[in-house]
């Protein structure tokens, strides 16, 4: 058996004497170290990765990524995902990715120059951010 006890949504050590600023001695709070260990437990869910692939095409292209705009594609695939898509075409300025939605992983990568006269296939959702 657990040493919680669950009240209204906070997560209570038994015994626990940790309170509110002591506005309210009657609802106890998280125990400070338990509140870091859970926050950090939910804030890490995965963060987009790039293939070797997308790394080389990166590279080879000259494209340089901004932490910002790694945020970005990193929300275009959670939108994809709410969605119910699978892989899907980014294009952020000048540049399209593709990613698999599921592993979170961008595939590869093109810059303008090599976009003209191609084709995507095998997508099936594009987000113009």
């Amino acid at each position: 058996m657990s040493d919680y006890n669950i009240k209204i949504n906070n997560i209570i050590p038994v015994g626990s004497k940790n309170y509110n600023n002591d506005k309210d001695k009657h609802t106890p709070t998280l125990n400070n170290d338990f509140a870091d260990i859970l926050q950090s437990k939910i804030s890490q869910r995965e963060a987009i990765k790039f293939s070797k692939h997308a790394q080389e095409r990166l590279i080879s292209r000259n494209v340089k990524l901004t932490q910002e705009d790694i945020t970005k594609i990193d929300k275009a695939v959670e939108k994809a995902a709410k969605k119910g898509v699978k892989d899907t075409l980014i294009l952020l300025g000048n540049t399209a990715f593709i990613a698999n939605v599921k592993s979170k992983t961008i595939i590869t990568a093109a810059t303008e120059e090599t976009l003209k006269e191609n084709m995507f296939t095998n997508i099936d959702g594009a987000i113009i951010l």
